[in-house]
């Protein structure tokens, strides 16, 4: 989710005519990326989140195996709770006080959230629970004698 998310900020800042002059993509460090100018830094900032979380549904969906849905759903949980969070926290070196302050609406910012959040838990959650469930076919039988 990191590397997607971050890769989503460099591709929409390149293409809104942005100028790359850094960027660290390595997950094991924090990522970002720098651009001088950027012209469009609204179109910059949500490149990150939208396609942080849309690469990992379009690769699932081509992918068709459960081991890859569960990393969509895993990338829809962890974007729209890393934008929920850095908008608790105030801190401004974050997307969510960036994004405010280039011109993102709150209600934008909490609708991200909450079609990321909840669609991934659920299924998220769903698809650990039935991993989880015992495969062994006991008959009630069984358990009654």
């Amino acid at each position: 989710m990191v590397t997607t998310h971050e890769l989503g900020h460099v591709i929409s800042g390149t293409l809104s005519g942005g100028q790359l002059v850094h960027a660290e993509l390595r997950p094991w460090r924090l990522p970002h990326s720098h651009f001088m100018p950027d012209p469009r830094p609204l179109a910059t900032l949500w490149g990150g989140p939208i396609l942080g979380v849309t690469v990992p549904l379009l690769a699932a969906m081509m992918i068709r195996r459960d081991w890859a849905w569960f990393i969509a759903d895993f990338c829809l949980i962890a974007g729209g709770t890393y934008i929920a969070l850095a908008w608790i926290s105030h801190e401004p070196l974050l997307d969510t006080a960036r994004l405010l302050k280039a011109g993102a609406r709150p209600w934008q910012i909490g609708m991200f959230c909450v079609v990321t959040i909840v669609p991934g838990y659920m299924r998220f959650r769903s698809r650990c629970i039935e991993w989880l469930r015992p495969t062994a076919n006991i008959s009630t039988k069984n358990l009654e004698g």
